[in-house]
C-alpha cells in the first residue's frame, strides 16, 4: 500500500511537469530539465551504483572524467525525459536525425526476411524503433514496463502510438509473441543492455554480468541475422543513427553452446558501443549485481 501511495505521488508530480514542458516548449525544457536532472538525478538514483559501474569501465584513477560522464548523462536523461512528450514532432519529419547505413535497411526490406534489431539505451532510444518504423520495416518491440501502474498506461500510449504500434512486453509471455510476430515476418527489437535475471553470466567489461540471450535464441531458432543499432545525441540536440552490417548466425550445431557464443558476441558489440560516448548510455542501471 506504500508502494502505491508513493508510486501516485510521483506520477502526480511527473504529471505536473509534463504539463509545464509542454506549455514551455522543447527547447527551453531541455534546458532546465537536463539541469534539473544533473541536481535532483544523483538523489532518486544511486549515484554509488553509477560511480561503481564506472570504475569498472574507466578505473579509480580519473576522477575528473567520471564527473564529466555523469554530468553529459544525467543532461541527457533529462532530455529524454522532455522529448516524451514531442515523439509526435520526430515522428512527423526527420530534420532531428541522420542514419548512418540505411541501405542495411532497404536490403533487409528488399529480403522480406525478418532480423533480430539490438542496441542499448543511449541517447533518446525510444527514437530507434520509431526510425525503423517510419522506413517500413515490419517491427515489433520488446520493453520493459515502468513499475509505477500511474505512469506506465501513458507511456504505454505513447510507445504504441508514435514509437512502434506493436509492443511485447518483457517476460515469458513476451518470448512467446516475439515468436508469433517473427512467424508472421516481422522483425524484432530489444535492448540488450540490462540485468535480467533469467539471463546468463556472461563476460562485459571484464566482470560477469546476468546477459539475455533471447537475441541468440531467437536468431537460431528462426536462422536470422541480428542486426545491432546505435544512437547518439549531438552537439545540437539533433540525432545521428548507425544501422550496423548484420551478424550472421552461421554454426547452428550445439545450440545451448553457440547461444552463449552469440551473446558474448553481442556483449562485446555493446562495449563497442559504450566506449565511442560513455556519455550517451545511462550508466545507473546496476548491471554487475
Amino acid at each position: 500500500m506504500i508502494k502505491i501511495i508513493k508510486y501516485f505521488f510521483q506520477s502526480v508530480i511527473i504529471y505536473i511537469f509534463f504539463l509545464f514542458i509542454k506549455f514551455i516548449g522543447l527547447r527551453l525544457s531541455r534546458k532546465l530539465f537536463s539541469y534539473l536532472f544533473n541536481k535532483i538525478g544523483p538523489i532518486i538514483k544511486s549515484d554509488q551504483t553509477i560511480n561503481a559501474n564506472l570504475e569498472r569501465f574507466i578505473g579509480s584513477y580519473n576522477e575528473n572524467l567520471k564527473k564529466n560522464i555523469k554530468i553529459n548523462m544525467w543532461a541527457n536523461y533529462g532530455k529524454i525525459f522532455v522529448e516524451y512528450l514531442f515523439l509526435k514532432k520526430f515522428k512527423k519529419n526527420d530534420s532531428h536525425i541522420r542514419i548512418k547505413g540505411e541501405y542495411i535497411l532497404k536490403k533487409i526490406i528488399k529480403s522480406d526476411k525478418p532480423v533480430i534489431f539490438i542496441s542499448g539505451h543511449f541517447a533518446n532510444f525510444e527514437l530507434m524503433s520509431m526510425e525503423l518504423t517510419k522506413r517500413n520495416i515490419k517491427l515489433a518491440t520488446v520493453y520493459r514496463p515502468l513499475n509505477n501502474i500511474f505512469l506506465n498506461p501513458f507511456m504505454e500510449y505513447l510507445r504504441k502510438k508514435y514509437v512502434c504500434k506493436h509492443q511485447i512486453r518483457k517476460g515469458l509471455s513476451g518470448v512467446k509473441s516475439a515468436m508469433n510476430y517473427i512467424k508472421n515476418n516481422y522483425s524484432i527489437a530489444l535492448m540488450i543492455d540490462q540485468r535480467v535475471s533469467e539471463g546468463k553470466r556472461l563476460p562485459f567489461f571484464g566482470d560477469m554480468a546476468l546477459t539475455t540471450t533471447l537475441p541468440a535464441q531467437l536468431a537460431l531458432k528462426f536462422n536470422l541475422d541480428i542486426v545491432p543499432i546505435y544512437i547518439a545525441r549531438t552537439g545540437d540536440d539533433n540525432f545521428e543513427m548507425e544501422i550496423i552490417e548484420p551478424i550472421q548466425i552461421l554454426n547452428k550445431n550445439d545450440h545451448e553452446l553457440n547461444k552463449l557464443d552469440v551473446s558474448i558476441k553481442l556483449n562485446k558489440v555493446l562495449e563497442q558501443m559504450i566506449s565511442k560516448d560513455p556519455s550517451q548510455w545511462i550508466w545507473t542501471h546496476n548491471r554487475w549485481k
